[in-house]
């Protein structure tokens, strides 16, 4: 009794086990498989617990955390016998009997039970025979995600392009994995309807090209489906996806095509018009819509309403002339029809007595490349020939001396803009993140940030031909 007070604090493995063998031999199982844990003789753990204690589950935890091939076998042996095939298997994989546990788990349909025990652990020779089985039983997904871990990609594609649109995506990643010509052809070939005259959605030719490292296809693609939903008048989601798509690109530093910046900033700046009129800002507001009026055919859903807006907000902003331009082609036939009753006679006034058609001047804002001075709203630098940031809060170019960043997405915004419009609205007109106000500061020297958006010029560099 008083070394059994003591034992427990004895740290010695050997005297451990001793004691453990003398307390089995005296009947009291219990004690003496806690005295071989003690011990770390793990597979008389194991034994007691099976033969004598009836305990197994605590034996299955001890070998799945012990890793004991002995302990796995007895376990593997116990199971069989109470007909629990799938604990069978499960410890002959971890007494690295693979071929036993292959064989048991497809005598006894358990070969998923197999693979999830299997994990990544498996040869490649492992992963190909349950690709047969999973073959021979015409479950091809299943086939194929075997066959993919074998490092088996033809077989795979075959079989994730049998499942057809649901498997997509796994058949993107075997391509962008196995770099082969061949494949990347056969998927493209299936994506654009080759094989059932059915032209899949154009997302997945911009993941595979994005898979493949192929970032100039990727972004000609991403403007090309954006483009698609903004001409069904899908301006937030074409909005988003080319924002995903840009940061996408740049948080793997590669250099961002002018087309898909352009692209982005033409959405924005529609998108922005209501927060910026909400702020009292019309000129802002006019100059917006003056750039999305001179891309107009980009938006066909909503032509008269957006050229409605544009002369609205000119007007507000003291540009007669330009709210002339646009009031006069609202009255072409082709559009009247489509402006709304409420601002139909405003248009017909507007065109009929135009008045003194003048724009008052737009203000004049410095290059923060070159210094040299041109209409805030203008993006490209006529000295310098950069194309420059804008700013998220305003859409206009931004400035070296008003710098800040969106904390969240970061991108660039004029801090005397940004800040109060992230205390009214909590949140970045671009990423509609929530942004803490506090954590808006200004940045002295953005050039770090110019050297990069300079890159937006070059053309990202294709990979090499994958063979």
């Amino acid at each position: 009794r008083a070394a059994g007070a003591l034992i427990g604090k004895v740290p010695a493995p050997r005297l451990q086990v001793a004691y453990a063998q003398m307390k089995e031999k005296a009947g009291a199982f219990k004690e003496a498989a806690d005295a071989y844990e003690r011990g770390q003789d793990f597979d008389s753990v194991v034994r007691l617990c099976l033969e004598q204690l009836g305990t197994p589950q605590r034996a299955f935890s001890l070998v799945r955390e012990s890793r004991s091939r002995n302990g796995a076998l007895e376990i593997a042996r116990y199971a069989q016998g109470s007909g629990d095939y799938r604990t069978a298997v499960e410890f002959l994989l971890i007494a690295k009997e693979m071929e036993q546990a292959a064989e048991l788990a497809q005598s006894h349909d358990l070969v998923d039970a197999y693979v999830l025990f299997l994990g990544k652990e498996g040869s490649p020779e492992q992963y190909a025979l349950m690709g047969a089985y999973y073959e021979s039983k015409n479950q091809p997904e299943q086939a194929a995600d075997m066959y993919d871990k074998a490092g088996q990609f033809p077989r795979a594609l075959k079989f994730y392009l049998q499942v057809g649109t649901k498997a997509l995506d796994k058949a993107i990643q075997v391509v962008g994995t196995a770099r082969s010509e061949v494949l990347t052809n056969t998927l493209i070939d299936y994506l654009m309807g080759e094989h059932d005259r059915e032209p899949k959605d154009p997302n997945y030719i911009f993941r595979l090209y994005m898979a493949l490292g192929n970032y100039r296809q990727a972004a000609r693609t991403a403007v090309i489906i954006a483009r698609q939903e903004q001409e069904a008048g899908n301006y937030k989601a074409a909005h988003r996806f080319l924002f995903e798509t840009y940061k996408d690109l740049d948080s793997q530093n590669i250099p961002v095509s002018r087309d898909l910046d352009e692209a982005l900033c033409l959405l924005h700046s529609y998108l922005l018009v209501k927060t910026v009129v909400k702020q009292g800002d019309h000129e802002a507001a006019a100059r917006l819509l003056v750039r999305v009026a001179k891309s107009i055919s980009k938006f066909p859903q909503h032509i008269a309403p957006i050229l409605t807006s544009t002369v609205i907000e000119c007007q507000r902003a003291g540009l007669k002339k330009t709210a002339f331009e646009y009031a006069s082609v609202l009255m072409r036939p082709e559009y009247r029809s489509q402006v709304a009753e409420a601002y139909k006679k405003k248009m017909e006034a507007i065109v009929r007595k135009p008045g003194k058609l003048e724009d008052s001047d737009e203000p004049a804002e410095p290059c923060p490349y070159c210094g040299t001075k041109s209409p805030s709203s203008l993006l490209d630098c006529t000295q310098c020939r950069n194309r420059l940031p804008y700013c998220v809060a305003t859409g206009m170019r931004m400035v070296a001396s008003d710098w800040t960043v969106c904390p969240a997405c970061r991108f660039p915004a004029r801090h005397s803009k940004f800040a109060p419009l992230i205390e009214a609205e909590k949140a970045c007109p671009l990423c509609e993140q929530e942004v803490i106000p506090s954590s808006v500061v200004k940045v002295d020297n953005p050039e770090e940030y110019l050297r990069k958006a300079a890159r937006r010029e070059a053309e990202p560099v294709e990979p090499p031909s994958p063979g």
